[in-house]
C-alpha cells in the first residue's frame, strides 16, 4: 500500500511538471520504477499506459485554458505514433547506450540556448505567428516518439525545446500542444509494448496509482502555464533541460564521473538556474511596468489566442 500511495504521489508531481514545463512526466516515473527493479521494458511500458489517462486529461485541461494549437498537434503527433511504435516493439533489442549521451548532449545545447535567450532577451517576438510546417514537425515527432518509447520518456525534453527554439509559437501553446500531442504518442507506445511484451512485467495496481496522481495534476498544471510569464516559464524549461541532460551525460560511460564532481556540478547548474529566473522575473516586472496599460492588463490576465495564426 506504501508503494501504491508513493507512486500516486510521483505521478502527481511528474504530471505537474510536465503540464507546466512540458516534460518530465515520463523521465521521472521511469527512473522511480527501475531504482525499484522494473526492467526497462515492463518500466516503460507501465508509464506509457498511465500517460493514456494522464494526457488525455491534460490536453482537455490545456485546451480549456487556451493552450493549445491544433495544427501543431497533428503535424507532430501522428509522426510521433508512428516514432513511438517502432521504438516500442524494438526497446527489448535496441541497444541506447550510445545514443542516450548523443541525445543528452542534443538537448542539453538546446537547453542552454532556451535558457540564455529568454533570459537575456526574452521572447521572440518577431517570429510568432510564423507557420511551424510540416517538415520541421514531423521528422521531430518521428525522433521524438521513438526516444520516448525506448527511453521511458523524451516526448518533451526533445519536442519542447526545439519547437521552443525556432520563436514561433508562444510558450504556453508549445507546452500545451506537446503534452497534448502526447496521447496519440502514448496510445501507440502503449500498442507497441502489449504486442511485443503481452502483459508481462507490467503492473496494472503501478499504472492506476500513476494515473490517479496524474490526473489530479493535469488541470492545475494547465492553469499554472498560462499564469506564468513566457520570460520566465523559458528561463525554468531552460534549466531543467540543462540540469537532466548534464546528469545523464555525468552518468554516461563517455565521462563517468564521481559523486563528488557530479554534485558539485549540480550546485553550480542550481545557482545559475535560481539566478537566471530571478533575472527573468524581475526584467518581467520592468517590461511590464513600462508596458501601456492594455499591454499590461494582458501579461497579468495571459497572453490571448493570435489572431489568424496560421501555423
Amino acid at each position: 500500500m506504501r508503494k501504491l500511495v508513493l507512486l500516486a504521489l510521483v505521478g502527481l508531481g511528474a504530471q505537474l511538471v510536465d503540464g507546466s514545463l512540458g516534460m518530465a512526466y515520463g523521465v521521472t516515473s521511469t527512473t522511480l520504477l527501475l531504482a525499484i527493479g522494473t526492467n526497462p521494458a515492463a518500466a516503460s511500458a507501465t508509464v506509457h499506459l498511465a500517460e493514456i489517462g494522464t494526457t488525455l486529461a491534460s490536453g482537455a485541461s490545456h485546451w480549456k485554458f487556451g493552450n493549445v494549437n491544433w495544427p501543431v498537434v497533428a503535424k507532430i503527433g501522428i509522426p510521433g505514433a508512428v516514432g513511438a511504435f517502432a521504438g516500442a516493439t524494438f526497446l527489448a533489442s535496441l541497444d541506447t547506450s550510445v545514443a542516450a549521451p548523443v541525445m543528452s548532449l542534443i538537448l542539453l545545447t538546446l537547453g542552454l540556448y532556451v535558457l540564455v535567450r529568454f533570459t537575456l532577451r526574452g521572447l521572440r517576438t518577431d517570429r510568432l505567428g510564423h507557420p511551424l510546417r510540416k517538415r520541421f514537425l514531423g521528422p521531430l515527432g518521428l525522433v521524438a516518439g521513438f526516444v520516448d518509447a525506448t527511453g521511458g520518456g523524451g516526448w518533451g525534453p526533445v519536442g519542447t525545446p526545439a519547437i521552443l527554439a525556432s520563436g514561433r509559437l508562444e510558450p504556453r501553446k508549445v507546452i500545451g500542444s506537446i503534452d497534448t500531442s502526447e496521447f496519440l504518442v502514448s496510445v501507440a507506445a502503449s500498442i507497441g509494448f502489449l504486442l511485443a511484451l503481452g502483459s508481462q512485467g507490467i503492473n496494472f495496481a503501478w499504472v492506476a496509482a500513476l494515473l490517479v496522481g496524474g490526473l489530479i495534476a493535469a488541470p492545475i498544471a494547465a492553469w499554472l502555464v498560462r499564469h506564468v510569464p513566457p520570460r520566465v516559464l523559458g528561463s525554468a524549461v531552460g534549466g531543467i533541460i540543462v540540469l537532466t541532460n548534464t546528469r545523464t551525460l555525468l552518468k554516461s560511460d563517455w565521462i563517468d564521473a564521481s559523486s563528488g564532481t557530479r554534485y558539485a556540478v549540480y550546485a553550480v547548474i542550481y545557482a545559475l538556474w535560481a539566478a537566471a529566473v530571478a533575472w527573468s522575473v524581475r526584467a518581467h516586472r520592468a517590461e511590464r511596468d513600462l508596458a501601456p496599460e492594455p499591454a499590461r492588463e494582458g501579461a497579468v490576465e495571459g497572453e490571448r489566442e493570435l489572431a489568424g495564426d496560421p501555423v
